[in-house]
């Protein structure tokens, strides 16, 4: 017998019923709906009394006197037949939330006045300054303006080519992080590149009172640009996209930290991507294993860093291109500059949430996402083979596998994620038992009680990146100061005064802020392929 199509419109039985088997579950495929569509009409039609011809219709049954309780399938009816157009209000703003209490034409003419105050309404890149005053934004967001508005072509922004740019701009993007984006992005782009955050850098180089002596010193510029261009995208771009978005600027502190710039006249009191000793020992231990100063270091430099700490099979999946941008380090075998300065905050600062995924992505030697008991196994050999070289016994793999599962607690049996290790807070430990020798020794050396209270701890402490760089700076004033007292003691070797700790300590800062250029000499560009 042939089953006929019903319509769920013209049968509510059916359409109740349907609704009554699908309640409570997230989806229901098609072959188990087919099924019970074709059993629920076979039933209808075996109950469905056989009509004759000149049967009466039968009567319809009469409502019993007592209250009965409400059949589930009206109230189904009821939700099926609602009207589905909802009206639910706008809840996501990517160029920010509009402020309807702004009043734009009052800020347009108080930069029009502005720019009645300067010589032909034509203001150059530091005048540009006071007009982003006025404008409500930071000192150095005026290089992001003055391009913005043309200036890079002339040489000055007039008052009718800035205020046509910001009109636009006060219409079209409603929060710092949106602005800041638009202004510094190539034309219909949504997210800033690398290269985007050179001119905003080469100002900050130019004009902050913290740098001034790299005046003198041009060849090093690129330099430090590069290294805050990469300590920017390490901690603002957490998607790894190597794009940053409104997003993830709205997400980091660095437009926050960008005005700190204006405040604070001694950089290096700004940690956080623009301190100069920050660069300088990092640029200082690029120099140290680059020794043909090509700007690029081999798989056999690499390795030389901290004596050989690190294991070779880590070292090899770097160069892999794991954690690494372009094709040069796979093709050439070859790491940048760029490159390095990543390596070297991951390698000293294993509790940053990048560094956990930097060396998350070293260790997933299949790319499946999950460190299997095989990828432990596999960089655990080489510790092992160093323990040995070195005449101490190693934990067995076996033992030390427990000890990781127990200090990691991973939500599923042997597969740890890199969820798990965030979650842990105790990947710095995790990461060196299985390749960095030295600071595995040293945590097996360590209290256990006091590991536990360092990650307890929850105060404001300065970072381990910090600590190690603050650490490294001081070591590379005392290197310097003592060559220089080393020079010194030739030319006055007939004086036995000693000299005092305060000159001492003058002398060996004024010579490692202008010691760099006359120690490393001229180098090509680093943004130089």
């Amino acid at each position: 017998m042939m089953i006929k199509e019903t319509s769920l419109r013209r049968d509510p039985d059916l359409r109740g019923e349907l609704a009554f088997l699908a309640r409570g579950c997230d989806f229901v495929l098609p072959s188990r709906f087919k099924k019970r569509l074709k059993s629920f009409q076979q039933t209808q039609i075996q109950n469905k009394p056989e009509k004759k011809p000149g049967t009466p219709l039968p009567p319809p049954a009469t409502s019993p006197s007592s209250p009965q309780p409400l059949s589930p399938v009206p109230h189904v009816n009821n939700v099926v037949n609602a009207p589905l157009s909802i009206n639910i209000p706008r809840f996501y703003f990517p160029e920010g939330l509009p402020d309807t209490c702004s009043n734009h034409e009052q800020t347009l003419s108080r930069i029009e006045t502005a720019f009645m105050d300067i010589e032909d309404q034509k203001a150059d890149i530091y005048e540009m300054g006071k007009i982003a005053k006025v404008c409500g934004c930071p000192l150095y967001w005026k290089a992001p303006m003055f391009r913005a508005a043309g200036g890079e072509k002339t040489g000055f922004v007039t008052s009718q080519s800035f205020i046509a740019m910001w009109r636009k701009l006060l219409n079209n993007h409603h929060d710092d992080a949106s602005k800041f984006i638009c202004l510094l992005a190539k034309p219909n782009c949504s997210s800033l590149e690398q290269e985007d955050f050179i001119p905003l850098l080469q100002d900050v180089v130019d004009t902050h009172p913290g740098l001034t002596f790299l005046k003198d010193a041009p060849e090093f510029h690129s330099r430090y640009i590069t290294t805050v261009i990469q300590r920017i995208f390490y901690t603002v771009n957490r998607s790894w996209s190597g794009k940053i978005t409104s997003t993830e600027i709205r997400k980091s502190n660095f437009l926050q930290t960008l005005a700190l710039l204006e405040e604070e006249e001694d950089i290096n009191q700004i940690t956080d991507y623009f301190s100069y000793e920050h660069f300088y020992v990092i640029y200082c231990k690029f120099w140290e294993l680059d020794t043909d100063h090509d700007l690029y270091i081999s798989q056999a430099d690499l390795s030389r860093y901290n004596d050989q700490a690190s294991s070779n099979r880590i070292i090899e999946r770097i160069f892999s291109g794991a954690v690494t941008r372009g094709k040069t380090i796979q093709k050439e075998g070859r790491m940048s500059y760029a490159d390095f300065v990543w390596f070297l905050i991951s390698e000293e600062d294993k509790r940053n949430p990048t560094s956990i995924e930097y060396w998350f992505r070293c260790m997933d030697v299949d790319g499946d996402g999950i460190l299997s008991m095989y990828e432990l196994e596999y960089f655990y050999e080489e510790q092992c083979e160093r323990m040995e070289a070195m005449g101490i016994e190693p934990l067995p793999f076996h033992d030390l596998l427990c000890q990781m599962l127990d200090l990691v607690k991973p939500a599923a049996d042997g597969k740890i994620t890199l969820r798990d290790l965030k979650r842990c807070r105790m990947a710095h430990i995790f990461y060196d038992t299985f390749f960095n020798l030295e600071k595995y020794l040293d945590h097996e050396q360590r209290d256990p009680f006091a590991v536990q209270k360092d990650v307890e701890n929850e105060g404001p402490e300065p970072s381990d990146w910090d600590r190690f760089a603050a650490e490294e700076y001081e070591t590379l004033v005392a290197e310097e100061s003592a060559q220089a007292q080393f020079q010194e003691g030739f030319e006055d070797y007939e004086t036995d005064e000693p000299a005092s700790p305060s000159e001492f300590g003058n002398k060996g800062s004024k010579i490692l802020s202008a010691s760099l250029p006359e120690k490393c000499g001229k180098l090509q560009s680093v943004d130089e392929e």
